[in-house]
């Protein structure tokens, strides 16, 4: 669903942005008139198309001053309107439910997607504190409604029609507990809600945050299962932070312009299971064995290098919610049918001998449209390792997650 809006950009009596005027004072008769066409592919702006024209009247300019002034302005016309295209709202159409949205991934994450002019309704859902959360929020002129619910009375309504379902709801990390020690909380916890996201909007694309994702998203993929609505193509272990953090470590470490910085990062996400693929890091870059080594094993560690420094008042929130948002504008746009979206994700897999691997794919209207094979071929001898290294941890996994929903009949 790309938006297309005409701006006008006008010289003279009256300088004009969209329908907002400013006075300018002038001495001579003239006028510069500018529209833009823009079409408005995504929030991130980076599918944007442009064109520029220009009309000129004047009682004192010759042909060869017109054109120059033409030369001139529409350069600063183009970069404005460039800037214009953070202000267009284009008709917003996506529903998308938090669940857990008064949390520490919540609030922020909540607060992304409300800038998406994607989003037409926002639902928040916890159980508590909700309510002052979504307040807050309606304050913000984006397109999207924002509604709160409450409790588990509330989940059902929370959930009809929506799109896109995402679920950072549990328990934090806090210093020394492991990924696994989060297990027996936060394991109900997606039972509970996948059972909800089964019987109210089986279609939507779900994306798990709740730790362990190694077994969080097993935990949901039988819950759809045994519901009878499992489709693997449209449900998500968000890994994106791993592939975040492995693209700024490599940019600092290399010196190299962020925003040209792309690693794969595949297996899992905890501890060893997360394997950053650097021989695979776009632009190609050489590293020595002890870079290898110092980058790979902090980017594994990144986690807990965020919980020790919030010294047990938090774990990484922030970073989530900023990578999570992006996973979500990702689905958006590859519901709205934009043919070129490509992410990391922990899902149901083949291209190993493990059930469920993280790994490139690419989205598309139906969800996952393909798997990206290439980029397990020629890996080096040190990934090589590493990668049969974490099989039987993200298999023991995995396997825990099947297991606790076959010892746990879902609720019809």
């Amino acid at each position: 669903m790309a938006a297309t809006s005409a701006t006008s950009f006008s010289i003279g009596s009256t300088v004009s942005f969209g329908s907002r005027g400013c006075p300018l004072p002038q001495k001579n008769p003239f006028s510069v008139r500018f529209t833009f066409q823009n079409s408005l592919a995504s929030f991130s702006g980076l599918k944007a198309a442009t064109s520029v024209n220009c009309e000129s009247e004047s009682s004192f300019l010759d042909k060869e001053s017109s054109a120059a002034l033409r030369a001139s302005i529409a350069p600063i016309a183009q970069k404005a309107n460039q800037r214009s295209q953070y202000a267009l709202q284009p008709q917003a159409s996506y529903k998308v439910a938090i669940l857990g949205a008064a949390g520490g991934i919540g609030q922020p994450l909540a607060l992304l997607i409300k800038m998406s002019p994607l989003v037409s309704a926002l639902n928040l859902y916890d159980i508590a504190n909700v309510k002052g959360v979504a307040a807050d929020l309606s304050h913000c002129n984006t397109p999207s409604q924002v509604l709160d619910f409450t409790g588990a009375s509330e989940l059902g309504n929370c959930l009809k029609g929506v799109n896109v379902v995402v679920i950072p709801a549990g328990v934090p990390r806090k210093p020394g507990m492991t990924r696994d020690d989060l297990f027996n909380i936060n394991a109900n916890i997606v039972k509970t809600l996948v059972e909800a996201v089964a019987d109210n909007c089986p279609d939507a694309f779900i994306h798990i945050i709740s730790n362990p994702v190694n077994s969080t998203v097993p935990i949901a993929a039988e819950v759809l299962k045994q519901k009878g609505v499992y489709d693997p193509k449209k449900l998500f272990g968000v890994t994106t932070l791993d592939v975040v953090r492995a693209n700024t470590f490599v940019a600092q470490k290399k010196n190299l312009k962020l925003i040209d910085v792309d690693v794969p990062v595949v297996g899992g996400h905890a501890g060893i299971t997360i394997l950053p693929l650097l021989s695979k890091t776009k632009p190609s870059v050489s590293f020595t064995d002890e870079e290898v080594e110092q980058l790979t094993v902090r980017i594994q560690n990144a986690g807990t290098e965020v919980v020790e420094a919030k010294a047990g008042a938090g774990s990484a929130t922030l970073s989530m919610a900023y990578t999570a948002a992006r996973f979500v504008e990702s689905s958006l746009r590859a519901l709205d049918g934009d043919g070129d979206v490509y992410e990391c994700s922990f899902v149901q897999s083949d291209l190993t001998d493990l059930p469920f691997f993280a790994s490139r794919i690419k989205l598309g209207r139906k969800g996952i449209e393909a798997w990206i094979p290439s980029d397990l071929e020629g890996l080096t001898e040190y990934e090589q390792k590493a990668l049969e290294a974490l099989k039987p941890e993200l298999k023991a996994s995995i396997e825990k997650g099947i297991a606790f929903v076959q010892k746990q009949p879902v609720t019809a």
